[in-house]
């Protein structure tokens, strides 16, 4: 018998000189844990890009005229395979990373899974909407072994200012 079930496909690249980013098996793994075992198939895209092509992006769809970390477009439903584009900026991505006190890869898992969720109808424009998505978010990460990205960060290491130092 032959299944009609849509599988998911995945294709990651990676439009940016940094090469220290996830690999695709750990990016593939983390789009699946974000669809759950009952979920159809999806076809996803994750880009990964430089700062240019997010600010380019977010100001045209979002009218935000700045980079920013995670943007997902969802595509048309026309085949009975959902899904959809999520862009990751790099150097966003890294710096965000660094100022949370987390890992490169615990910070791309996290805005992969967002990214994903988004595709499915998520959002968290509304407070409801978003205390919904951020409770999935955080289980999602908990099954993959990652930490609570919302929990209290640690104040990223700066120099002392003169006063503090006397």
């Amino acid at each position: 018998m032959i299944s009609h079930r849509t599988r998911l496909s995945v294709t990651v690249q990676y439009a940016t000189a940094d090469d220290n980013l996830p690999a695709r098996p750990l990016l593939r793994r983390w789009v699946q844990a974000a669809l759950g075992a009952d979920t159809p198939g999806m076809t996803v895209v994750l880009r990964f890009v430089e700062e240019a092509e997010s600010r380019a992006l977010n100001r045209r769809h979002r009218r935000k005229d700045r980079p920013t970390n995670v943007l997902s477009f969802v595509y048309d439903d026309k085949h009975g395979a959902p899904g959809g584009d999520i862009l990751l900026c790099a150097p966003v991505l890294r710096r965000e990373a660094a100022q949370q006190g987390k890992s490169v890869a615990a910070h791309c898992a996290h805005l992969v899974v967002h990214g994903m969720l988004h595709l499915q109808g998520y959002d968290h424009e509304q407070a409801a909407e978003a205390a919904r998505m951020e409770a999935h978010e955080i289980a999602i990460l908990a099954g993959l072994g990652f930490a609570n990205p919302y929990a209290a960060h640690p104040a990223p290491a700066t120099k002392l200012s003169r006063r503090a130092r006397r």
